[in-house]
């Protein structure tokens, strides 16, 4: 066991050391996913719960017929954070997604966060999806599944679910076996019900419009129950309508499994980035097509929040539409868990590769070439949180990692565009670091290639620009009506923080770009990379204090997973001499790999 004391300046250097090499020619993962693969697996792992259960459950609580509204912004925030995420998976080709990412970057500390974070939203996420396939089914069922749990095995235990789930058990579990035997044959099925899913979504849409009733979108404030809003187009308000777009944002979470299948991808550089924009594209479409064919056919407050077609078919008298919209139901809700539990054990396998994780549950497989019990591992945990755990007690965890996750992407953009890292960069003297030159050069834009101030000078700013982020997010999200009712203290704080977040980004915009060129890009940094920081900070801040409690916890068992274990069995924390020989075990194993025809 690799293990040694360090002294302080050691142990300050590990926690910011970096990944140098991200090269996947030494991948022991087979590549077999092309770029319709990557696709139909962002959406499928996208578009489940948001179709068939969240467009009913906003437009009946938060944003009413608006909701397409909603799902509007939802998009554009995650276009946001999926440009990032593109321009990332071209640039490092790894699995591990936003994990490598940020190893690379920022450093080794920071990515084994993000790595937990990850962890934790796949986890939670993929027990999100098996429980709502759960509550779907139980409800065409009239509760039978519920009540036969209920009346034959009772929990009265606090805090977990009232009864054992083993139905979303068992599922998650078979799932878990499927991947584990191997990327190409869970991919077939993926794309077989994501065909399924869109057949059925176009068939919503398209016999949807001979029901649809325009004067749903306008129902006078007199004709509308109460506690269902004024009526109208946006009977919540426009503040409804922002807190739907934070529950549709949910709806859009899945699409960055792309980037985690980066080395089983046959051409990761270029079909990455296609399959996010692609799939963010569709999922969009299907869901703003679907909000406004639901909306017109019935009032909004009359949706149910459960299985909102099977129903809105039963009240218009479609009984065979009812049955075909199910079908279609469950095969969005079966790939939707596919593409969530799909990354999970990639992530895995990342970090155990790198040693900040047990290096067992990330050994691959010599046959089905993927992390065989890691993959098992994480289904059987999915598994028994799904069938102890209630689905509102799972999915308000699911989000916050992953928006944290998505701000770190879009930093490390921010850092390394301005950074100049190819190998053959002429290397300048870079001028003294003194205040007269800092200052000097927050504004100049003559210099063309980045020097040591100037890269100082990204790296502080990203840094202090998300922290005025928070600044900004926890006066809209806890001040809200103090800034809705002109309070002048209110009202200067954000303009106070919006010029300081519009300054932040203008001079970063002055510093000299990186000269590395690449497949793919962001466009217009730093600004679309700054929308994305500000607007996952944001949701971040709208979450309940219960949410960030359970995250703090999750946190804590991480650092003591890390401080015990990961710190001292880095890979890139070990002599040059073992890394040497891991290249080679890595090297001559791709060359076995590629004989046997397993690339």
């Amino acid at each position: 066991m690799y293990f040694h004391c360090m002294s302080w300046s050691k142990f300050r250097q590990s926690l910011t050391r970096k990944k140098l090499s991200t090269s996947s020619d030494d991948s022991k993962l087979a590549r077999v996913l092309s770029t319709l693969d990557l696709t139909a697996l962002g959406i499928g792992s996208t578009l489940g719960v948001g179709v068939y259960v969240l467009a009913g459950q906003v437009s009946k609580n938060l944003a009413g017929p608006a909701v397409i509204i909603s799902f509007l912004i939802a998009a554009i925030a995650s276009v946001f954070a999926g440009l990032c995420y593109a321009e990332f998976g071209a640039r490092v080709p790894k699995a591990g997604s936003a994990y490598i990412y940020s190893y690379v970057t920022i450093g080794e500390f920071m990515a084994f966060v993000i790595g937990w974070n990850l962890i934790l939203e796949y986890v939670i996420g993929s027990a999100s999806v098996v429980k709502g396939l759960f509550t779907y089914l139980d409800a065409l069922i009239d509760n039978r599944m519920s009540n036969f749990f209920q009346d034959n095995m009772p929990m009265d235990v606090p805090s977990i679910a009232p009864y054992p789930d083993f139905f979303s058990l068992g599922v998650t579990l078979l799932f878990s076996l499927a991947l584990a035997l191997g990327a190409r044959e869970s991919s077939l099925v993926n794309n077989i019900f994501t065909m399924v899913n869109l057949s059925v979504v176009l068939f919503v849409i398209i016999s949807g419009f001979w029901k649809v009733d325009p004067s749903n979108w306008s129902i006078p404030s007199d004709k509308v129950p109460e506690d269902a809003g004024q009526g109208g187009f946006a009977p919540y308000g426009i503040s409804g309508v922002i807190r739907g777009a934070a529950t549709c944002f949910y709806g859009f979470i899945g699409f960055d499994c792309i980037a985690t299948a980066g080395e089983e991808a046959k051409t990761p550089q270029k079909s990455i980035p296609i399959a996010v924009v692609v799939s963010l594209l569709i999922i969009f479409l299907a869901y703003f097509g679907i909000s406004t064919v639901l909306t017109m056919i019935l009032p909004y407050y009359m949706q149910d929040e459960n299985a909102p077609f099977p129903y809105v078919y039963d009240e218009i008298g479609w009984p065979v539409a009812k049955y075909i919209v199910t079908a279609g139901a469950l095969c969005g809700l079966f790939s939707s868990l596919l593409g969530a539990m799909f990354p999970l054990p990639r992530i895995i396998y990342a970090m155990s590769s790198d040693g900040l994780m047990f290096e067992a549950i990330g050994r691959v497989h010599p046959r089905f070439h993927t992390p065989f019990l890691g993959t098992l591992l994480a289904g059987t945990f999915t598994g028994v949180l799904a069938c102890i755990f209630e689905l509102s007690q799972l999915f308000t965890m699911m989000s916050i990692g992953t928006l944290s996750a998505y701000s770190m992407v879009a930093a490390c953009v921010l850092i390394l565009r301005y950074k100049d890292i190819s190998p053959d960069n002429i290397k300048t003297e870079d001028p003294p670091s003194t205040c007269k030159n800092v200052i000097s050069q927050m504004f100049n834009r003559s210099l063309k290639n980045p020097n040591t101030i100037s890269k100082s000078i990204v790296t502080w700013g990203a840094a202090f620009y998300c922290i005025f982020c928070f600044g900004i997010a926890v006066i809209l999200s806890q001040f809200e009506d103090n800034v809705s009712s002109g309070e002048i203290w209110a009202i200067t704080l954000v303009v106070l923080f919006a010029v300081l977040l519009f300054m932040t980004l203008l001079i970063i915009s002055f510093q000299p770009t990186s000269s590395v060129k690449l497949s793919f890009s962001v466009p217009l940094v730093p600004w679309i990379p700054g929308i994305s920081i500000l607007i996952n900070i944001y949701l971040m801040c709208m979450l309940d204090g219960d949410t960030w409690w359970r995250f703090g916890v999750w946190i804590v068992i991480g650092l003591v997973i890390y401080f015990g274990y990961g710190l001292w069995h880095s890979k890139e924390g070990r002599p040059k001499e073992i890394n040497t020989n891991r290249l080679q075990n890595g090297s001559t194993t791709s060359k076995k790999r590629e004989q046997n025809g397993s690339i």
